[in-house]
């Protein structure tokens, strides 16, 4: 595994790290606690260090499943990254809640799902600009910086040319711009990394699958359950997707490599990006995104440049 400092924060995370959003329950899947321990226990064996949830991954279920094992495991090892912003109120359903008051509430059931005392970055959680600029919850939540239960702040924005929040990162003691980033969706590229770059902030690349799209199980043609998120997604649009794949499998993905590997690499590759946060829903699966790792140091050692 190799390791890059997060932005401005002192932190050390892996390449690869681990998204959470299925442990919710939202990508056909139910999770029980033993299988969650798996997949962190394998994650660790192989040197992961960076987990990513939200208070919405369920009602804060994910975190309760990620504090259970924290509490089996040694909190320090691990980079723990979560979100405030949204209430969740069933399957794909959920209400903005961006104010003051409503972080530190969320804070409190975070930190308490969590069975932890700190969190390492915590994120806005995809919000409107709005809501992004309000002073007062900035403030509240440097206080919480400050009291130590938060160690550093962050940024998810949820369009992936949010210049504005990206821009006002520093402002506002945001270290970390979260963004969705693959192969299918190169935006970010344009305005975001370059600001990002220029303010020295770390960049977690999230969706680097594209939502599975790009894990080389789906062909042209497939269809999603009702009870995956994937299922929301425009017909046509899932149509494109799918014979855009198809596409980069034949003209880009080298032959005899596994796509969703490849996918991970393509994405460490770019200067900015300092870590890659896919889903997984079983041991294996996190063995094959660790294993992008050795790929880029075949294939394209100078990425590893900017590890420090």
């Amino acid at each position: 595994m190799h390791y890059r400092r997060l932005g401005k924060t002192d932190l050390k995370v892996s390449v690869i790290g681990i998204g959470t959003w299925q442990f919710g329950g939202e990508w056909g899947k139910d999770f029980a606690q033993d299988e969650v321990d798996r997949i962190l226990g394998r994650a660790k064996e192989l040197g992961i260090n960076l987990i990513d949830t939200a208070e919405c991954y369920g009602d804060h279920l994910s975190e309760r499943f990620i504090g259970e094992f924290l509490h089996k495991d040694r909190r320090e090892d691990w980079v723990v990254a979560t979100k405030f912003g949204h209430e969740f109120h069933g399957h794909l359903h959920r209400t903005d809640r961006y104010s003051a008051e409503d972080a530190i509430k969320q804070l409190e059931q975070s930190l308490k799902a969590l069975k932890t005392d700190y969190i390492d970055l915590y994120q806005f959680h995809s919000g409107p600009n709005e809501a992004f600029d309000n002073d007062e919850l900035w403030t509240v939540l440097d206080k919480q910086v400050q009291a130590g239960k938060i160690r550093h702040l962050g940024t998810s924005i949820a369009k992936n040319d949010n210049l504005h929040q990206t821009e006002q990162a520093t402002r506002v003691n945001s270290k970390v711009i979260q963004v969705i980033y693959n192969r299918l969706d190169r935006q970010p590229e344009g305005q975001v990394f370059p600001s990002c770059i220029e303010q020295d902030l770390g960049v977690l690349a999230r969706v680097p699958l594209a939502s599975g799209y790009l894990s080389g199980k789906y062909k042209p043609g497939a269809v999603f359950e009702s009870n995956d998120v994937r299922h929301r997604h425009d017909p046509e649009q899932t149509k494109k997707k799918l014979a855009q794949v198809e596409e980069i499998r034949l003209k880009e993905v080298p032959e005899g490599m596994d796509m969703a590997q490849w996918a991970l690499a393509w994405c460490l590759k770019h200067d900015a990006v300092t870590s890659v946060i896919p889903g997984c829903k079983n041991a294996e699966q996190v063995e094959a995104n660790a294993s992008a790792v050795q790929w880029v140091s075949e294939k394209h050692p100078q990425a590893w440049k900017a590890d420090a």
